[in-house]
């Protein structure tokens, strides 16, 4: 439990929690309240009362915590641990001292370290084996020692919101831990490319294009593409950053000027994307739809399976045949199309299992361009990242390699 104690906004969910806690019983179900212990810097001191205040609301409504995550700048003395423990009814020993760190990944270290884990099982009764966190330290040791870095930038329109890109950010960590890199992520406004032009992505090791929906800023993500391929900078399109992978290839490698997504222009000359007409759920039913259907429910959701086809980049990358990954679109490439671009150069080298949906596109003529109609960010994890991730940050990497040389031979 955390947040304001008290505020009515919170008050039916604090009232459900009580009652699971009574249904489930002391052995099964464990409290734990997340609480701020400000410093007073004029007074250089902690303040505890807060604390003390929320969990005596807490009680009134019922709810007796068991532990006490004690969140504050500094680690918590143990005059005052003890003092919050006899004034909040909690153990010492479970009154735990949750500093602020420079990573969200040392938390469980930290947490660690004050046997929050061996307490919880305790609680329940569960016989394990010490916890192993080797992994885990090699993990944050790796965050905290890169031993090289890349500049991705990434081209959206949420940009001044990082958290809009929540996921994204953490896969990239994640791939950096993988490769021991300091990725740093410089968001780019592809409505200032519009108006500006592209020279802001000049020193970029990669672009990557994330999702999105709207017609607002997609010329900029266009620009960007282009910018990418034509200067073999490594590409990584996702959802939406596919699409106008397609789209600028169509304009300008196919000669199809007209190119576009009918989601922007429905009366695009040539609509190398489209809306679904027609997929299978992962049961393996077919759904169908049209211009006409009503937009809630039509969205193409969940975990779906992707056919890789052998040879090519996404294959390599994956180093399987099939793989199963989540998707959140309306919009797809318009097979009409696929005969006219695969004969420029474009490969298409994923596809839903009945051959139906293009999933993964690339560019074999370029270092590394991959786009995929799916969101590999949300099966990325911290221990093991993900392969797409992974791939475009080596990439990054090689990219900075040549252009450092070129630099130094100049």
């Amino acid at each position: 439990i955390g947040g304001t104690v008290g505020d009515i906004e919170s008050l039916p969910f604090l009232e459900a929690i009580r009652q699971m806690g009574v249904e489930l019983g002391h052995r099964k179900a464990l409290f734990m309240h997340l609480t701020l212990v400000p410093f007073i810097p004029s007074a250089g001191e902690i303040k505890t009362k807060p604390t003390q205040h929320s969990v005596k609301e807490l009680r009134s409504i019922g709810i007796q915590p068991d532990i006490l995550l004690c969140r504050a700048d500094r680690p918590l003395p143990s005059d005052e641990r003890r003092k919050i423990a006899l004034f909040t009814n909690v153990e010492e020993r479970a009154v735990i001292s949750a500093v602020d760190v420079d990573s969200i990944y040392k938390i469980p270290l930290r947490l660690h370290d004050q046997a929050l884990d061996d307490i919880v099982v305790e609680k329940f009764g569960i016989d394990v084996p010490p916890a192993d966190l080797s992994e885990w330290e090699e993990v944050v040791a790796a965050m905290a020692h890169p031993q090289a870095e890349v500049n991705v930038a990434m081209v959206g329109k949420y940009v001044n919101l990082a958290d809009a890109y929540k996921s994204l950010n953490e896969a990239l960590i994640h791939a950096g831990a993988r490769t021991h890199t300091r990725v740093n992520i410089v968001y780019v406004d592809s409505e200032q490319i519009e108006q500006d032009g592209t020279a802001c992505l000049a020193g970029m090791d990669a672009v990557l294009v994330p999702g999105g929906f709207g017609e607002r800023g997609v010329e900029g993500k266009i620009a960007a593409v282009s910018y990418a391929r034509k200067n073999e900078v490594p590409y990584l399109g996702i959802c939406l950053g596919m699409q106008v992978a397609v789209i600028e290839f169509a304009r300008n490698r196919a000669g199809l000027a007209g190119a576009h997504s009918t989601e922007f222009r429905a009366d695009a000359a040539d609509p190398v994307i489209a809306l679904i007409a027609e997929w299978q759920d992962r049961k393996g039913v077919v759904e169908r739809r049209d211009a006409d259907s009503d937009l809630g429910g039509t969205m193409r959701l969940g975990a779906q399976p992707c056919r890789l086809r052998p040879g090519t980049l996404a294959h390599r990358t994956y180093g399987r045949d099939v793989i199963t990954e989540r998707h959140r679109h309306r919009y797809e490439f318009n097979n009409r199309y696929r005969e006219v671009l695969e004969r420029v150069g474009l490969v298409v080298s994923g596809t839903s299992s009945d051959d139906g949906l293009v999933e993964v596109i690339e560019l074999p003529e370029h270092p590394w361009f991959l786009a995929c109609q799916f969101h590999p960010e949300f099966t990325s994890t911290p221990r093991d990242g993900h392969p797409l991730f992974t791939g475009f940050i080596r990439a990054a990497l090689t990219r900075r390699s040549v252009t450092t040389a070129q630099a130094v031979g100049a």
